[in-house]
């Protein structure tokens, strides 16, 4: 039996370069930055920084968790192809958690135990006025599955009077003025997301013994990745 279980947990999903250690499911350091293309250059930098900070190393850890998408595809496929390459070297397991039920987790712990009757939806910016979003109730049970949207005035009209939805993510900062006056629509601004997140959503995983084939997995895209070039001029 494992007496203290060390997860690395990585988050590149959106612009937040984002790396912790959870211990038995409870964060004990982080190293995080956002910003345009962090994660090529920062995240193997960013985990040694947080090996440093736990006071362990790499030997120590039992497990690397990875939030798996939807997001960035170049953020989702560094994150991705770093945390295989830990899991190689290190003969440890990979895990996979849905980026926007990590979300959900991160948003509840920071409310200082508020109890939510409204609908709650993350969601990370697709561009435009898509994003990528999930419903969840006040228990945390996912109501609406993970899927790609695009957001106008009428979105969230089908609920009926007695339903409220707290909108929170990097999607749904471009979103304040659409809803604004909308009293049954509450958007939260500047949320940003965090390799903290998901600790205890890893550690659950662990002890279910829930891992990723390493060799097949893949990040949780949801949309295919579309190459533009440049007009002629």
């Amino acid at each position: 039996m494992i007496e203290n279980t060390y997860i690395l947990q990585i988050e590149t999903a959106t612009p937040v370069c984002s790396v912790a250690i959870g211990k038995n499911g409870k964060t004990i350091a982080t190293v995080e930055a956002d910003g345009p293309n962090l994660h090529a250059s920062n995240l193997t930098l960013f985990i040694e920084e947080v090996l440093e900070r736990a006071a362990i190393t790499r030997s120590d850890l039992h497990a690397v968790a990875i939030s798996k998408g939807p997001g960035s595809y170049t953020g989702l496929r560094i994150g991705v192809s770093t945390a295989k390459g830990l899991c190689y070297a290190l003969d440890i397991p990979l895990i996979a958690v849905n980026t926007l039920e990590a979300m959900v987790s991160g948003f509840v712990s920071r409310q200082n135990g508020s109890v939510f009757t409204r609908i709650l939806v993350p969601m990370i910016d697709a561009r435009r006025m898509e994003v990528y979003m999930a419903k969840y109730n006040a228990q945390l049970e996912c109501i609406a599955e993970t899927a790609a949207r695009i957001i106008d005035e009428s979105s969230f009209s089908e609920g009926g009077e007695n339903t409220g939805y707290v909108l929170f993510g990097s999607g749904a900062d471009k979103l304040e003025t659409l809803f604004q006056g909308q009293e049954m629509v509450q958007v939260e601004v500047g949320f940003r997301n965090a390799a903290s997140f998901f600790d205890i959503l890893a550690f659950q995983k662990f002890q279910q013994v829930a891992f990723e084939d390493i060799i097949y997995f893949e990040p949780y895209y949801l949309k295919d990745f579309i190459a533009t070039t440049p007009k002629k001029r």
